[in-house]
């Protein structure tokens, strides 16, 4: 179950404490798991890796680690919405002290956009360089398709 990404352990001296995944079993019970939920088993893995829970454990230094949490995080943006800096940063700082690398991030893999400090989903394809192609996962497009047409009455 650890491998898989149910459940993690944490040393503490000679004992482990277990803790049991809940977003990833919230996905899995959602009924729209499958459109909103990671787009691949490794992403799964490495979401169960950096998150316990709602809190991000540490931003990972790898870029395609960290692309799987950025677009992990993108499921707290409600599509077709503006948003103030400020309220990215309360978003953000639900996962993670550091918004302001969290929020560059975002933007920088267009994953949000931005003018005059107000922010919003980016609901264009993304058309990537061979660099960036390498770093995001390859359900990539149809995942963010699939998060804008859920918002999408």
């Amino acid at each position: 179950m650890r491998d898989a990404g149910i459940v993690t352990a944490t040393a503490d001296g000679q004992r482990r404490h277990w803790s049991i995944n809940t977003g990833l079993l919230a996905d899995v019970s959602a009924p729209d798991a499958a459109a909103a939920g990671p787009v691949d088993p490794a992403q799964a893995k490495v979401v169960a890796t950096f998150f316990d829970g709602e809190r991000l454990r540490s931003i990972p230094t790898k870029r395609k680690a960290r692309v799987a949490v950025l677009l992990e995080l993108l499921r707290r943006f409600e599509p077709g919405r503006r948003y103030a800096e400020r309220e990215v940063n309360d978003i953000l700082r639900q996962a993670h002290d550091d918004v302001a690398l969290l929020r560059r991030e975002l933007v920088d893999y267009r994953y949000l956009r931005r003018a005059r400090s107000m922010y919003w989903v980016n609901e264009e394809p993304l058309e990537r360089s061979a660099n960036e192609a390498q770093e995001v996962p390859a359900g990539e497009s149809d995942w963010l398709a699939a998060l804008i047409a859920d918002a999408t009455p």
